[in-house]
């Protein structure tokens, strides 16, 4: 009896042991947790199939799942960086990729999410690419700039998608709001659906905001019925003076068919974000395999092109928190926070 009590004092010590060294799921220890541990289960958040975030979240995903031991990943569709967020503070998503002007608004509370209030519950991993800003108009649209586009029929994005804050802004310069005044009749569509709707005539202008080449961008160039607008110097410093998460950048020319010149446009920075309560060896290691397996997200999709180690913290910096395992990635890297 005595010894069946000392079995029993000792099985509970081992237990409690157990407990305390917590072989826990995403969030509690390094995904490298030994054979028969429980897989650390990663939602990538990215927005709607037709744009740049798709096909990337999936690469990323899937190098997780081939080179982070105990990480199984997959990649959701959504409505884009302000539903990223909803779903990360719901923790229905572990990490998403987003806007740095979105991820801005929400840790200061300000914006989008000025009656919200701070947004503390994620952290910034990595910059992937540029956000480039696409306004594609009809071909034979009487549309030279986006002044002209008063009175027309526009898609600017998914109704409080990233890309649809982005045609607010870009378009509250030139005092035109399709939301209060109504000087625009808005279409709410995803990026797919915005292309269809431009190539049946049914609107003037779609607005995509992606990694160049986009697909939906893509789609309707190939057929001709298409054109980029090019926005003019004065108007691009306004847009940045005003909000300076912005920045100029060009698309050049023949990155889609029948554009034969420079582009002059606007992006923001992608980056890659992620719940503040993962494990920091989690994070290093998801981190770490991102750049030793940059090619493999290159060949994803031709946007990742521009992910670069040392542009690892563009766009992060005064924006949102770093994460500490990317943190530490970067400083074993020679990066300076």
């Amino acid at each position: 009896m005595r010894f069946l009590a000392t079995l029993l004092a000792a099985s509970a010590a081992a237990l409690f042991t157990s407990c305390q060294r917590g072989d826990k799921p995403a969030g509690g220890s390094s995904a490298a947790q030994g054979p028969g541990a429980r897989p650390v289960t990663i939602n990538v958040a990215t927005a709607t199939t037709g744009g740049a975030y798709y096909p990337i979240g999936n690469a990323i995903a899937q190098v997780w799942n081939d080179k982070v031991p105990g990480v199984k990943a997959s990649a959701q569709a959504t409505n884009g960086t302000p539903h990223n967020l909803q779903l990360m503070a719901k923790k229905d998503a572990e990490i998403a990729i987003a806007q740095t002007g979105v991820c801005y608004q929400a840790v200061n509370g300000e914006g989008t999410y000025k009656d919200q209030g701070k947004q503390t519950y994620f952290r910034a991993m990595t910059h992937l690419y540029p956000n480039v800003m696409q306004w594609v108009v009809r071909k034979d649209a009487p549309v030279k700039g986006l002044a002209d586009l008063k009175g027309k029929r526009i898609v600017p994005g998914p109704q409080n998608s990233a890309t649809e804050i982005n045609s607010r802004e870009m378009l509250s310069l030139l005092d035109l709001d399709y939301r209060t005044k109504g000087d625009l009749k808005a279409d709410y569509l995803d990026y797919s659906q915005a292309a269809e709707q431009l190539k049946n005539r049914q609107t003037d202008a779609i607005q995509i905001a992606g990694g160049v080449p986009t697909s939906a961008v893509l789609d309707v160039m190939t057929t001709g019925e298409g054109r980029l607008l090019s926005l003019p110097d004065d108007y691009i410093r306004k847009l940045v003076a005003k909000y300076p998460w912005y920045f100029p950048y060009t698309i050049p020319a023949n990155s889609y068919r029948g554009q034969d010149a420079d582009v002059k446009t606007v992006a923001v920075a992608n980056i890659l974000i992620v719940r503040e309560d993962l494990a920091e060896p989690l994070v290093h290691d998801m981190v770490a395999a991102l750049y030793d397996n940059a090619a493999a997200l290159s060949a994803a999709h031709a946007a990742m092109k521009a992910f670069k180690l040392e542009d690892g913290m563009k766009g992060i910096r005064g924006v949102v928190e770093l994460h500490a395992g990317a943190a530490r990635y970067f400083q074993e890297k020679g990066i300076a926070r």
